[in-house]
């Protein structure tokens, strides 16, 4: 199938052309309060539901901050997708470890999970994605069967139905990035180490000269995910390092979100042939 799609950027983005969005409270632990930012189409439909996409920020889980994704939530909530930018606890705010960081990205896909009714969620197309250290996560919470908050309503799963991944720390075994900070428990964390049958859909976003993924790495991951009949498509780009995606890297911001446009259509989460002007 033929997909053509006409993106026009301006360096300037207007909010109220692009979105609706606000701020809701998904977890509270002590008196750390985390909120994830949720961006909607300006038009809804009430009779109908939609897709979610759901962004986690990169930062070596140490920094960062859910605004890193925000280009891409305007994008494609005008694509017709409820996107939700969540905050989780790192490093450097919260004097956490990487596990908390993915017992807060496992709690907010439940949270969404359990208030679909309530945002219009389609439960059948969540989304995850996210950037370095955040498309670790991502992946996680459909791989990684450890490491679930203990209020967490186990009931609701927390595994999205397919995966964006930008740039994605997949592997943190020893050689791996993070395994100073993961230890033995990569057997249990890295997403590498957990692909199984059934697992989402994915696209992996990578530059090849990326200083902390390996093109070999990202070329195994899509290895044995058709090894165990999952879809898993790989997108290099050449010369590129790490974070070549974001927004400020202009060409490369529009190379990747109409190649995960084209993804999202394939999967039958977006209609082919937009024409988006963001202004």
């Amino acid at each position: 199938m033929k997909i053509n799609i006409v993106l026009i950027i301006s360096f300037v983005f207007c909010f109220s052309i692009c979105t609706a969005q606000q701020e809701i409270l998904y977890k509270q632990i002590d008196t750390t309060k985390l909120f994830m930012q949720v961006y909607t189409p300006k038009s809804l439909d009430s009779s109908k539901s939609y897709p979610a996409m759901v962004f986690f920020f990169g930062g070596g889980w140490s920094s960062g901050d859910k605004s890193q994704f925000i280009n891409h939530a305007m994008y494609f909530s005008q694509r017709g997708i409820i996107c939700f930018l969540v905050d989780y606890r790192t490093k450097n705010k919260n004097h956490t470890t990487p596990f908390e960081s993915l017992q807060d990205a496992k709690t907010s896909i439940r949270f969404i999970r359990n208030n679909a009714t309530l945002f219009r969620i389609d439960t059948s197309k969540i989304i995850a994605s996210g950037g370095s250290s955040g498309g670790q996560l991502a992946a996680a919470t459909a791989l990684i069967d450890a490491y679930s908050e203990k209020t967490d309503d186990l009931s609701i799963s927390c595994i999205p139905n397919a995966l964006v991944l930008y740039n994605p720390v997949i592997d943190n075994g020893p050689g791996g990035y993070g395994y100073e900070k993961i230890g033995d428990d990569y057997k249990n964390f890295s997403p590498l180490h957990n692909i199984k049958k059934g697992a989402p859909p994915t696209i992996i976003f990578l530059g090849t000269n990326d200083k902390h993924i390996p093109v070999e790495t990202a070329e195994y991951y899509k290895k044995v995910m058709e090894k165990v009949d999952s879809k898993c498509e790989l997108r290099l780009y050449e010369g590129q390092g790490h974070g070549f995606f974001n927004h400020k890297n202009l060409e490369y911001f529009k190379k990747t979100i109409i190649e995960t446009d084209k993804f999202l259509v394939s999967l039958g989460y977006l209609k082919d042939d937009p024409i988006i002007t963001i202004e």
